[in-house]
């Protein structure tokens, strides 16, 4: 019997982008010592903190997110 040998799909090439923080003496010095004592890098300890964030809200953004507390409503569609 003769193997048939079947070639997997290429995966799609990731692209990234550089994303750019400053930060403070002390807060600079609070990440390496946090990084440090947990064994994991600045870059993988941002990312894990704002993954929750990304995945929820990577299609679209509710509405109710724009408004804030503090903001005035000057034109407002029930005084008319």
């Amino acid at each position: 019997m003769a193997e048939v040998k079947t070639r997997k799909k290429r995966r799609k090439k990731v692209r990234y982008k550089d994303v750019t923080l400053k930060l403070s003496k002390n807060q600079l010095r609070s990440l390496d010592k946090y990084c440090k004592a947990r064994r994991t890098t600045p870059n993988k300890l941002i990312k894990k903190m704002i993954s929750r964030f990304l995945t929820y809200h990577s299609k679209d953004i509710p509405e109710e997110a724009f408004i804030t507390a503090n903001q005035l409503d000057l034109f407002d569609p029930e005084e008319n």
